[in-house]
């Protein structure tokens, strides 16, 4: 029991004293990029997928 409460104490004091947090600025900048490039992912796969919908719909119906 006590190894399991030393871990715990050095769990805190690494995540108060060793982690460095990015300011709310940088969060946000951050984040802001992640819905971005997700967007963007997203419709470019939508239109590989229906191309290849089409393609495979001309193929299947020679």
């Amino acid at each position: 029991m006590r190894k399991f409460i030393n871990y715990l104490k050095e769990c805190y004091v690494e995540l108060v004293k060793k982690t460095s947090w990015p300011t709310w600025d940088k969060l946000q900048s951050s984040a802001l990029l992640v819905m971005v490039t997700t967007v963007i992912l997203a419709a470019v796969l939508w239109v590989i997928d229906f191309a290849f919908q089409h393609l495979m719909t001309a193929i299947y119906t020679l």
